[in-house]
């Protein structure tokens, strides 16, 4: 890609307010087709453009969302960028997919915090779990954003909205051994520079290990903890506008769909025709944390 015309999209993103992981995955989705074309961007057609997204389908067979990213990417530099009109730029969107979220149960949760060895990397899930974070966000916690005594935690999320989460009391403790141990640092999951973030490909891998060391399955990435969190509430009574705010969701309808109700709840039910002899113990919401 002529870097022209990389300037003129980091320049439109900026001024967007686009996130630095947004630059650059819309960045490498760019680069991909110019390496694919061997050709200017600007002098692509649309059909070209259909034909190399049509590749990524059924050639590669990449992943859902990250098909999106291209999308997105493609529409945003002939549209926003290059000022395409609609007869000589137009691909069809992308729908939502249907597959359900995974979901772990509250005892391979707790395995999977307490897997690895490093102290770091325990407090890094337990905040990811206890407060319902991206990763994007958890790695960029900072003394300053815990709030000790309302046990409350300040987050910026997408679109650098700021809010309130809940805090673990498993997850604190985990940060002042923490602190205790290695610190001080400008924040609390960092890389060798104490002065930057960890980079969220290295988050991504902490639960991967954790997830292969603690014998737990695999239903998904770090994202999984999310989706616990707000799974955990809702089947403890929790109401839902609440946890929508906690998440940081900007419609109701985004929240339902982190929602996962598991087969035990459904045990309790009592059917007019059948009994059902099981007995159910409801599990506990995310910050009644087991030792």
């Amino acid at each position: 890609m002529a870097s022209a015309l990389r300037e003129s999209v980091q320049l439109e993103m900026r001024l967007r307010g686009f996130s630095p992981c947004t630059h650059e995955s819309y960045l490498h989705a760019l680069e991909e087709l110019a390496k694919f074309y061997r050709r200017p961007l600007e002098k692509l057609l649309c059909a070209e453009v259909q034909v190399f997204l049509d590749r990524l389908i059924t050639v590669r067979k990449l992943a859902w969302s990250t098909i999106n990213v291209y999308f997105s990417a493609y529409r945003f530099l002939y549209e926003q960028v290059l000022k395409r009109r609609p007869k000589e730029f137009s691909i069809p969107p992308r729908g939502r997919s249907g597959k359900r979220p995974g979901v772990l149960s509250p005892e391979e949760v707790v395995r999977l915090v307490n897997a690895p060895p490093n102290l770091k990397h325990r407090a890094l899930l337990a905040m990811t779990y206890g407060s319902g974070l991206r990763v994007s966000e958890v790695v960029k916690i900072q003394p300053r954003h815990i709030d000790r005594g309302r046990m409350m935690l300040l987050v910026t999320g997408k679109g650098h909205k700021e809010r309130y989460t809940i805090l673990s009391s498993k997850a604190l403790d985990l940060l002042g051994e923490h602190w205790r141990a290695n610190g001080p640092f400008e924040y609390f999951f960092h890389g060798r520079d104490k002065s930057q973030p960890m980079c969220v490909g290295t988050a991504q891998a902490v639960y991967y290990q954790a997830l292969k060391r603690a014998g737990v399955r695999h239903v998904g990435g770090i994202h999984v903890l999310r989706h616990c969190f707000a799974t955990f509430l809702m089947e403890a009574g929790k109401d839902i506008y609440v946890i929508k705010r906690w998440m940081g969701h900007g419609a109701l309808v985004t929240t339902g769909g982190y929602m996962t109700v598991r087969r035990e709840p459904w045990r309790k039910v009592k059917s007019r025709w059948t009994r059902f002899t099981t007995r159910y113990r409801p599990c506990p919401p995310p910050f009644a944390w087991r030792t």
